[in-house]
């Protein structure tokens, strides 16, 4: 019988994989052993092999598409083989707990087909799209800013009947971050208003109706608050005026105050006609407002034509009076232009952002730094370097120092298990590496036992396999604390999130040359800053303390490293 061949799990984070590249094409003969496909995980990229003799009968997946774990991939089998029973008994039975959902979505469809239908007949009046058509506006909760999801109405300026002009604002709207104006940007009676005073909308919730006195809305208020079609036709029209105006008065009303002068500080104008005064640099104290009470809207501005300047007088107070009556400076205006590119998120970043949320949010984090004199760790490094077979870094004394502390303290090195702790008599120290897509932590496993010049050794043998996407999961799984180190890029000391199940992480800044005092004199010194971030649940405060307080013995002292 013929074999199905799934997406394998590589990793223990691992939730689906890339594949990279087919070594094997439909009819080609397969031994065991041999490498099928090239498989991209969120930590490396790696060959998955056949454990089968066979001939690939089916291959289910093109390069460069994810694959969730445990997808069927291809089909081994007999040559001529009939794979299509097999194939089909297993997506029956992967399909077999997801088919109420299928049923319940193409159920869904129809039902919204039916209540669409039903919308008008219980309201006894037309659609939107119809009663568009018929000059009718349905003024809606516009987004006006980015994280707004609802907004209060503070104030409508209107009532059910009123006349309205399209430069009319109809209603005040307390958003997250301001109180906004809002336009109908239509002419008509308003013929309904469905929020009340103080009452929340959410964005594209119908709020208010403009149209010809008289019109019969009830088609659409039957239909509720979010319209089934006009809202899929209006989304079409990207560029419609309507959307623009919106647009326009939100991006007008977050930003800065126009440059006015004092005289025109209390003027009543539009939002838009601010905006339109601001790029064209017209001082709005010398515009007439036709609207309502004297404002400002859209047209005055369009139309206004600056009064020539009085003619300079050359009489004696002349210079006086010109710089009383100078107008405020005009800000000149600078336009940019907004660019960006997006690019599909890798495997590697998907994990990345999904471990260490989980870190951070479940985990309570807090953080101790200590400062750490590192004369003698330096004297001590050009001393090994000068015999060493392979070259020392700090970073690799400071894992030498971390694994002999935790020996001193299990407490540390510890996880958090739920319902127990796990205490940990090794000590597998993970080093955080930042490659090309993201960050990778190989493991350093019983480093305590290990010279420094085999730390060193097996830490660069993993940056080239990281480099090179080679590490395997056996590297970098079961770490029992990290160690991050930003030295290298002069970062004076930083925090970081703890590398889960771990109970605790170190971040390593830059040793710097600053004044300290040694037996009561201010001489040069070298320090460099230790971070200990701790999972509160297994790690306390003094715990913590005490571990630097070894470490910073270790490293002051690096002799005893060797004790």
């Amino acid at each position: 019988m013929a074999d199905v061949i799934k997406m394998p799990k590589m990793s223990d984070t691992m939730t689906e994989g890339v594949l990279a590249k087919w070594h094997k094409k439909v009819g080609d003969k397969v031994k065991s052993g041999d490498v099928l496909a090239e498989v991209e995980t969120d930590k490396a990229t790696m060959d998955m092999e056949s454990y089968w003799d066979g001939t690939l009968l089916y291959v289910g997946v093109e390069e460069g598409t994810a694959v969730p774990v445990d997808a069927i991939m291809a089909v081994i089998g007999k040559e001529g083989e009939d794979y299509k029973a097999a194939l089909e008994a297993e997506q029956s039975g992967s399909q077999e707990s997801g088919s109420p959902k299928s049923e319940s979505k193409e159920e869904a469809p129809k039902a919204e087909e039916k209540k669409e239908e039903a919308a008008p007949a219980q309201g006894g009046g037309l659609s939107e799209e119809e009663l568009a058509a018929k000059g009718v506006t349905v003024i809606r909760m516009p987004l006006l800013s980015d994280t707004m999801t609802e907004g209060v109405i503070a104030e409508w300026h209107k009532k059910v009947g009123d006349k309205v002009k399209d430069d009319d604002v109809l209603a005040d709207v307390e958003t997250d971050k301001a109180t906004m104006e809002v336009m109908g940007y239509a002419t008509g009676t308003l013929l309904h208003i469905g929020v009340e005073k103080g009452a929340a909308a959410k964005v594209n919730g119908i709020i208010a109706i403009v149209g010809p006195e008289g019109t019969d809305v009830s088609g659409i208020l039957a239909g509720g608050a979010q319209s089934p079609k006009a809202k899929d036709q209006s989304e079409e029209k990207a560029a419609t005026p309507k959307e623009e105006k919106q647009a326009t008065t939100a991006d007008a009303s977050a930003s800065a105050p126009v440059a006015e002068s004092s005289s025109d500080s209390r003027v009543k104008a539009s939002p838009l006609a601010k905006k339109i005064a601001k790029d064209k640099g017209i001082d709005l104290a010398q515009v007439a407002g036709s609207a309502e009470g004297g404002r400002i809207i859209k047209k005055d501005i369009e139309n206004f034509k600056p009064t020539a300047a009085p003619a300079k007088s050359e009489s004696a107070s002349a210079p006086a009076a010109e710089k009383a009556a100078a107008p405020a400076p005009v800000i000149p205006q600078f336009v940019g232009e907004v660019k960006f590119t997006e690019a599909p998120v890798s495997q590697m970043r998907k994990v990345i952002a999904k471990r260490l949320a989980e870190s951070l949010f479940t985990a309570p984090h807090f953080y101790l730094t200590i400062s750490i004199d590192m004369d003698n760790a330096m004297a001590a490094r050009t001393a090994i370097n000068a015999v060493a077979p392979v070259k020392v870094s700090f970073n690799d004394i400071v894992i030498k120092a971390v694994a002999v502390a935790l020996k001193k303290h299990p407490a540390v090195n510890s996880s958090w298990g739920g319902d127990k702790i796990r205490f940990n008599e090794h000590t597998n120290i993970g080093v955080a590496m930042a490659v090309e897509d993201g960050l990778l932590v190989p493991v350093v496993r019983f480093a305590d036992g290990k010279s420094l010049s085999h730390i060193s050794a097996e830490v660069k043998d993993f940056g080239a396999k990281a480099k090179a996407k080679k590490l395997q999961p056996a590297d970098w799984e079961g770490s029992t604390f990290t160690v991050s180190n930003l030295g290298m890029f002069g970062i004076d000391e930083f925090t970081s999130i703890i590398n889960s199940p771990d109970g605790a992480i170190l971040s390593v800044g830059a040793i710097q040359q600053v004044p300290v005092v040694k037996n009561g004199a201010v001489v040069p010194g070298n320090v460099m800053k230790l971070t200990l971030g701790c999972d509160h649940r297994v790690v306390d405060g003094a715990t913590g303390a005490q571990f630097l307080q070894t470490l910073k013995g270790l490293l002051e002292e690096p002799i005893r490293l060797l004790a």
